[in-house]
């Protein structure tokens, strides 16, 4: 005996005693399949003659059940393709194939099972019992459905199954699309709108009915996702059908998304359905956008690469040249161990002058090279933390502590060094060796202090800024010492002939190289820690474009100042693919001067990120276009307008919505197009004073 079942209904009628045969002839509940196909000369899509009677058949005497004819076979389609994708017969009439409830049941039992029920009903209250069990399912998922119960499904009350079917597909395929903070139909207009804006005004899309009737709106959302399926700008934008066909076509062969629609569906109807059409467009949707978040990730994904890549050859690079220069230093040193004694004066000046000469060059690169790679370690250490990824330290042997060792004991090897060439040829004034000695050596060593201090940079880039100025403030003390005092002691040794110092292994040359290299590395490290502060203000700017940013200003950049003149800021703009004229590219450096007293970093990246957002006119940007448009005239004509080659549509709304001026002023020198008597003149002036508040 059959359990009893829940077989309320919402506001529904009670259950008929009429059999779903006898029901079949009456208003609504009359399933459109069991009407006749042949009407209009039209052959069912769905077979021949003997085959069942599709649901989205021509409705005889006129378009009352066009809506639901549309809708069934849309819908129909639809479920198939659910059926579809668990291995299940299509459905071909939905009153037919619902009325005994068991694909109504195979529908919703994609992941979930509903028990047992009976998959070969014969008697009416075990079809019933089938319905009830599904619409119960439904309800269990807080999906409402209002005002149907399992006898409309068995009887076949159409509209009530449509509702049904519709609120399944908002469910399942409508209800998840979100655009900008909107969803499901409001989110789904937006999408498409967003998308088909560069095909306006051909495509203007303002709903899902009428906006989808000739075709376009479908060609441009393919053309735009994949241009390479169908040429949009080829297309005979007054040939509906075609072009309708070509988007059915293209989006089911070359997409896959099933062709849930007809051309007449669209083409043939007064107004498209627009349950129809939203259920069809979604499909679009979901192809597209799931589309677009892969490549979205994919881009991510690339850019981080990039980064770690970048993060990578430099740590390679460090310990690279590192394992060099600490090869190279002991290379020298053993070659200065196999070197014998000086036996006499001329031996001793040989060995003095390839000892200068070792300073000049080899040294020099010692020196600049232990520079850069105090610098090349700060400047990871200083992405790592920008980027907030892992610490990182070079491998034992190859740091920063290790070099300093090394080159300690390097130092002390090297005046070891000078010392037994200058023992063998020393001559005259031991005070003023000592003394230029002393002089030189304070002087490195202050140097050497700053070099340190740069490479030991911690803490934030606000510490690190403030380190480096202090550090700067002592640059010029540094640079009056040396052309002060040093400069005197070493003319005096000059004066006096003094080609050796064993108290030092610096020379007048060292000494202003080195601290052209400690001017040079403040200056540089001060620039690139101002320009890392100025782009983590930029949150807005993804780190691949401030990394271009940052590199066009450092490449046209005044090293001494960290700045760009004029002409420097021209050239960087232009290899951005930014071009002005000369008047324009003046008017923009001034007012860059103005407002940060240099074309500094922070100026760049400023004039960069207005350059790059969407553009936003002021009043006073509007009112110079008009100005310009109207040769400097206090009005603007209908002629001024066409020779601005503005569209028709714009023309047409400025002449209605600007004031007209009644009584044009005359021109003064130097304006141009006076209204002639056949033109409208319109005062811009009050058009944008009532345009905006002030």
């Amino acid at each position: 005996m059959l359990s009893p079942i829940n077989m309320e209904r919402r506001n529904s009628q009670h259950v008929s005693t009429t059999s779903s045969t006898d029901r079949m002839g009456h208003g609504r509940t009359k399933s459109l399949g069991a009407i006749n196909f042949s009407n209009n000369g039209l052959q069912s899509p769905y077979g021949g003659p003997g085959s069942p009677k599709p649901i989205g058949s021509p409705i005889t005497g006129g378009s009352e059940y066009e809506w639901a004819d549309i809708q069934a076979r849309t819908f129909c389609k639809w479920l198939n393709k659910q059926l579809e994708s668990q291995g299940l017969d299509p459905m071909i009439d939905l009153v037919r194939d619902f009325s005994n409830g068991v694909k109504l049941i195979q529908e919703i039992m994609s992941e979930e099972s509903l028990g047992r029920y009976v998959k070969k009903p014969t008697m009416r209250v075990q079809k019933c019992e089938n319905a009830a069990k599904a619409l119960n399912f439904i309800r269990g998922k807080n999906i409402k459905l209002t005002n149907i119960g399992p006898e409309d499904i068995v009887d076949g009350n159409m509209k009530l199954i449509l509702g049904m079917i519709w609120t399944l597909i908002l469910r399942f395929t409508i209800a998840s699309i979100t655009e900008e903070g909107l969803s499901a139909k409001d989110g789904l207009l937006l999408w498409c709108q967003r998308k088909t804006t560069p095909y306006n005004p051909e495509v203007d899309i303002q709903n899902f009915k009428s906006s989808f009737a000739d075709g376009l709106a479908l060609c441009a959302l393919i053309h735009r996702h994949r241009p390479e399926l169908l040429d949009y700008h080829s297309l005979d934008k007054s040939d509906r059908r075609r072009n309708t066909e070509l988007a059915f076509r293209v989006a089911e062969e070359r997409l896959g998304i099933p062709r849930l629609l007809e051309v007449k569906d669209l083409c043939d109807v007064e107004v498209p359905d627009e349950r129809s059409v939203m259920t069809y467009v979604a499909e679009f949707f979901h192809k597209f956008s799931s589309e677009d978040k892969a490549e979205t990730g994919a881009r991510r994904v690339e850019k981080f690469a990039e980064l770690m890549q970048g993060l990578w050859t430099n740590k390679n690079d460090f310990e690279r040249r590192m394992a060099a220069l600490l090869t190279s230093l002991d290379s020298t040193l053993h070659s200065w161990s196999l070197t014998p004694q000086s036996t006499t004066y001329p031996e001793a000046i040989s060995h003095l002058n390839r000892f200068n000469e070792y300073k000049k060059t080899t040294k020099r690169g010692y020196v600049k090279e232990r520079q850069e790679l105090a610098g090349l370690y700060s400047n990871i250490q200083t992405k790592l933390k920008t980027y907030s990824l892992q610490s990182w330290e070079p491998a034992s042997g190859l740091r920063l502590e290790d070099l300093e060792k090394k080159w300690q004991g390097f130092l002390v090897v090297e005046t070891g060094r000078s010392r037994a060439i200058n023992a063998s040829i020393r001559d005259i004034k031991d005070s003023l060796r000592k003394s230029y000695a002393r002089a030189a050596e304070e002087f490195v060593l202050r140097l050497q202090e700053i070099e340190q201090a740069i490479g030991a940079l911690q803490g934030s880039l606000s510490d690190q800024k403030q380190t480096l100025i202090k550090l700067s403030s002592t640059i010029p003390s540094l640079r009056s010492i040396f052309t002060t005092t040093i400069l005197d002691l070493n003319n005096s040794c000059l004066e006096a002939k003094v080609e050796e110092n064993d108290y030092t292994v610096l020379t007048y040359d060292d000494l202003e190289y080195e601290l052209e290299l400690a001017e040079s590395g403040v200056k540089k490290k001060l620039a690139f820690v101002d320009n890392q502060m100025v782009s983590a203000q930029h949150t807005n700017i993804t780190p691949a474009k401030l990394e271009e940013f940052e590199a066009t200003f450092k490449h046209f950049a005044y090293e001494e100042t960290n700045t760009l003149g004029v002409w420097e800021m021209h050239s960087a703009l232009a290899s951005l693919g930014i071009v002005y004229a000369e008047e324009e590219i003046g008017m923009i450096f001034t007012e860059l001067e103005a407002k940060f007293g240099a074309v500094t970093f922070e100026a760049w990246l400023d004039l960069l990120v207005d350059l790059t957002k969407d553009d936003a006119s002021s009043p006073e940007q509007l009112r110079e276009a008009f100005r310009g448009m109207a040769g400097d005239k206090p009005y603007v004509t209908d002629l001024d307008f066409q020779y601005a080659q503005l569209p028709k549509e714009t023309i047409r709304f400025l002449f209605e919505a600007m004031p007209q001026e009644a009584e044009p002023q005359p021109l003064e020198e130097g304006q141009d197009k006076p209204v002639a008597e056949y033109q409208k003149a319109f005062d811009y002036h009050a058009f944008l004073e009532n345009s905006f508040t002030f």
